[in-house]
């Protein structure tokens, strides 16, 4: 019964298996996202609190539409245990620093998974991880924007209180 449903199923066993890694990596970056709004709430920074929390909630509906995409191919969706997640930072420049390694990890694997789709000729896959990919360039355009506020305003003095201001009005445009 099992080879039946791998024949029903409309991806490859090891883009499955990549998908369920992907799936994983998601609830890590919103697990990672909660920890950076919780972090910032208790010091102060309000506005970035915020920002964290709805990045949070999008890496969360990132995971539930790999998950949905998985099962709906006819695959084996699988729902991660999230461990190992950072809690304390050493300054608030940090935060925006994690959270940008964490967004360009995450590109990487996207690209990586793009890469086996198109070896393997699943194009259906590809096109779907194509939202992704261009997700990811407005994730990673606002996590840098971010973090230049620190050297376009600066830490001293008032530094930090204006950028938790500005962190909520990063907007990324394709045009």
């Amino acid at each position: 019964m099992k080879d039946l449903m791998r024949i029903k199923c409309l991806i490859s066993q090891d883009i499955e298996t990549l998908l369920n890694q992907q799936i994983k990596k998601e609830a890590h970056s919103s697990s990672l996202y909660l920890s950076m709004a919780s972090w910032c709430n208790q010091n102060g920074y309000d506005f970035s609190a915020d920002y964290f929390t709805k990045q949070s909630e999008e890496e969360r509906m990132h995971q539930l539409k790999l998950f949905k995409y998985v099962l709906d191919m006819g695959g084996n969706a699988i729902s991660p245990e999230v461990t190992g997640i950072k809690t304390d930072f050493a300054g608030f420049r940090e935060v925006f620093e994690d959270a940008l390694e964490a967004e360009i990890a995450i590109t990487q694997s996207f690209k990586n998974l793009a890469a086996k789709c198109h070896k393997e000729q699943d194009f259906v896959t590809m096109e779907f991880l194509n939202w992704f990919l261009k997700e990811q360039r407005e994730e990673e355009y606002k996590a840098r924007r971010a973090l230049e506020l620190f050297e376009v305003i600066g830490e001293e003095g008032m530094g930090r209180w204006e950028i938790d201001k500005h962190v909520n009005k990063i907007s990324y445009s394709e045009e």
